[in-house]
């Protein structure tokens, strides 16, 4: 069964990345749609918001490395609030640092995947990450 009207919370500071997520996710099976956020501070901002306006994202994919608030600071916010605890948080990072792994998963994260820098890779990464989260996981929202 597909999944209608998903919608997943990008933040990354890299545009490239951002724009080749957007291009694998409109040639997949599902609807969802990217919102895409280049720093820390507005990606808090953009939920605080959602949350208000019960526009909740259904998944989160966060980089690490991001200016004015880093990734993990992002993820600890995200993990201390009651409500936005309940969504996935994929980490995605050029990051194999175990010092971040260590931390994302301390803070929370579902999922910690190191970017691939091979487009066909990435490609499989991204898609597989939207299988999993809209058609095999069962989200709260």
């Amino acid at each position: 069964m597909m999944s209608q009207g998903r919608t997943i919370l990008i933040i990354d500071d890299n545009p490239g990345d951002i724009r080749l997520t957007e291009e694998i996710l409109k040639s997949s099976k599902f609807d969802s749609k990217l919102v895409a956020i280049l720093n820390g501070d507005n990606a808090i901002a953009y939920l605080n918001k959602a949350l208000e306006n019960k526009t909740l994202p259904n998944l989160i994919i966060l980089d690490l490395n991001l200016p004015r608030m880093n990734g993990i600071e992002v993820l600890e916010i995200i993990k201390s609030d009651s409500v936005l605890k309940l969504l996935p948080v994929v980490i995605l990072t050029s990051s194999e640092a175990d010092y971040d792994i260590q931390k994302s998963y301390q803070n929370h994260a579902n999922l910690y995947l190191t970017k691939p820098v091979d487009f066909d890779e990435y490609f499989k990464v991204v898609t597989n990450i939207e299988k999993f989260w809209f058609s095999i996981a069962k989200l709260p929202y």
